[in-house]
């Protein structure tokens, strides 16, 4: 019997193990981020060690499968090596999971949500990762990695003493008596514990939520099992399971407007059809950086001013949170899908078009600078697949040259974009993508800040990049090429902001586009357009103005300076999606099977739904066929 109440004692001690190892990780979070709760009281806090248990009983329940069948071996036949085997398992998992919420505690700052799948693209290229990471982020990512491993290594330690598990030596038949029939029953519970109980639906994350609070949900949600959903579905890089199956005709009706609308108009703002195209696509900037896309204190006054000049959306988000998802939006007019990263697979994303491609019948060149390193989202690659004339990164820049520990300084990367613009015949469309904007926003004059309070360091480097945006116009303006060009200034994806942090929510997607320069006819300076579109919608948009027959080539992009277009936008967000029109907008968590954002009047909802669901199970079907 001593073995039986041992077995089942090893097996308690397991899971309380976890549960003290993810209550642990909540708190250094919580000390971490203290000034990300301030509005929230210490009882909803205390609230999310209560609210947490039923999935980390889950997680550990998981976690302890190989432990608890190495100590009831140990038990049973009182073999140390069974017991030290069950010992190295036990800290090996332990490892891993302080190594996935130590890479949580420094990239939620950035990301403003758990670790995901996405840490894989980054992984692909360790040197970014160090190079994003500033030094101060390196130390913390050590100093909790330990802090987590030895609070895990001394519970363990007080836990599972050895002599907790000794039993009388006892006949090896009895043994095998008391040992075959309590381990199935063991393990069979912690099936249960796993999947959360009885119920027809197993547990997920939602089990953990309970407040309006992003980041007190976040908190509640251990890490290791958020992280190894993601990484099961992006081994799968397949949502299908998650979206609608409508039939043809129903997906044709659902999405009539869409598929059928006059696509003709004599809405045209360019005085010719071949302008010079130069794109400035900028890291991460939010609407609500813009005063006068946000009507709050903005750090963007020359971009503001130029906006007044040239035709201004209001209403345009980006597909997704990354900069390879950015730029297969912009320059292919691809929406994204949750999970999905088409320029991360080569035999699909050359399938599709892209604006070069496009433009190649009137002879224009095309080159693409960058500041960092463009192996980073496979972005290298889905340029040179695509035919661009010249590709540039940092390799490219003089070695002279002071640097950010990521990048180049967007002032440097705007003089030798000039200088590799004024080189070039015309008609061409060139891009330079900028870096000083994201972490580690070691740009020049960091130490001189204006902005104070939350995302003060974000703030500052769009200060200092909206400076240089300004000069690089100034120094453009003087060039001969100029009086025929047309500036499409947008950014990569959005980020939090002092006015909005929240990932799930629509504001977080919504970026500044700017159609600027001498090619803009005098009626169309100043122009605002409200209507609500993607990054997507660029492509269709530029074309259709340029009198380029792109026939089924860019299927997703709108032309947003249609009278008769659709309104609405599409983003994925992390292990979800969005959905914006005029009338509202809603994110839909994967996981969660809910909406964690709807403004939507419950009875458009449904309608609104069917249709976000429609559009995506078109795309995902392409997507499949290519």
């Amino acid at each position: 019997m001593k073995i039986i109440k041992k077995a089942i004692l090893a097996f308690v001690l397991l899971l309380l193990f976890w549960v003290l190892v993810f209550d642990f990780q909540r708190v250094l979070f919580s000390i971490h981020y203290l000034d990300k709760l301030k509005d929230n009281s210490f009882w909803e806090w205390i609230q999310i060690f209560f609210h947490s248990i039923r999935l980390d009983l889950a997680t550990g329940s998981v976690l302890s499968v190989l432990p608890l069948v190495l100590i009831t071996i140990f038990i049973s036949t009182q073999k140390k090596l069974f017991f030290n085997l069950f010992k190295i398992i036990l800290i090996v998992e332990l490892v891993l999971v302080a190594m996935i919420h130590a890479g949580e505690i420094n990239a939620y700052g950035e990301w403003n949500h758990k670790l995901t799948s996405r840490v894989f693209m980054h992984l692909s290229n360790p040197d970014e990762v160090f190079r994003t990471a500033d030094y101060t982020m390196t130390v913390l990512f050590i100093l909790y990695l330990i802090l987590e491993i030895v609070f895990g290594w001394k519970v363990s330690k007080w836990l599972f003493k050895t002599t907790r598990f000794n039993v009388e030596q006892t006949q090896i038949w009895l043994k095998l008596l008391l040992y075959i029939p309590i381990l199935p029953v063991l393990l069979g519970l912690q099936f249960l514990l796993a999947r959360g109980g009885w119920q027809q639906i197993p547990i997920n994350i939602d089990a953990s939520y309970f407040s309006k609070n992003f980041v007190i949900n976040d908190i509640s949600v251990n890490s290791p099992y958020f992280f190894g959903k993601s990484f099961l579905l992006f081994k799968r890089s397949n949502i299908g399971e998650f979206l609608s199956n409508y039939s043809q005709e129903e997906l044709a009706n659902t999405m009539s407007d869409f598929l059928n609308y006059e696509k003709e108009h004599d809405n045209y703002i360019l005085e010719n059809t071949s302008p010079n195209l130069v794109f400035v696509i900028l890291e991460s900037w939010t609407s609500t950086v813009s005063s006068r896309l946000s009507g709050k204190p903005g750090a963007t006054p020359n971009f503001d001013e130029l906006s007044k000049s040239g035709v201004l959306f209001t209403n345009l988000y980006a597909t997704g949170s990354t900069s390879e998802i950015g730029n297969a939006s912009i320059f292919s007019g691809y929406p994204a899908l949750p999970e999905i990263s088409i320029s991360m697979q080569p035999f699909k994303h050359r399938k599709l078009k892209s604006l070069n491609q496009s433009l190649m019948h009137r002879d224009y060149t095309s080159g693409y600078l960058f500041s960092g390193d463009l192996k980073y989202g496979n972005i290298d690659s889905y340029f040179n697949d695509h035919g661009f004339d010249r590709i540039q990164d940092e390799s490219d820049f003089p070695s002279n040259l002071e640097r950010g520990k990521l990048n180049y300084y967007d002032e440097d990367l705007y003089d030798l974009f000039l200088n590799k613009i004024n080189r070039q015949e015309e008609p061409f469309l060139e891009c330079a993508f900028t870096g000083s904007t994201h972490s580690p926003y070691d740009f020049p004059g960091h130490n001189k800040e204006s902005w104070k309070g939350k995302a003060a360091n974000f703030m500052n480097s769009v200060i200092y990049a909206d400076q240089c945006l300004a000069e690089f116009i100034q120094e453009a303006e003087k060039q001969k090429w100029h009086e025929n060009t047309l500036f499409i200034i947008v950014a990569d994806h959005g980020h939090a902001s002092p006015y909005i942090s929240n990932p799930n929510d629509a504001e977080f997607y919504r970026i500044p586009l700017l159609l600027y320069g001498p090619a803009l006819k005098d009626a169309a300076r100043g122009m605002v357009i409200d209507k609500v579109g993607s990054q997507a919608d660029i492509a269709a948009t530029l074309l259709y103005q340029m009198k380029v027959d792109t026939g089924k080539d860019y299927p997703w992009s709108k032309d947003l300076l249609n009278p008769n277009v659709p309104e609405f936008a599409l983003h994925a967000t992390t292990r979800g999606f969005g959905w914006v029109t005029p009338a509202g907008k809603f994110t839909f968590h994967l996981d969660y099977q809910k909406y964690i954002v709807n403004t939507f009047d419950p009875q458009m909802l449904p309608q609104e739904r069917k249709r976000c669901d429609a559009f995506m199970q078109m795309i995902y079907e392409e997507y499949e066929s290519l």
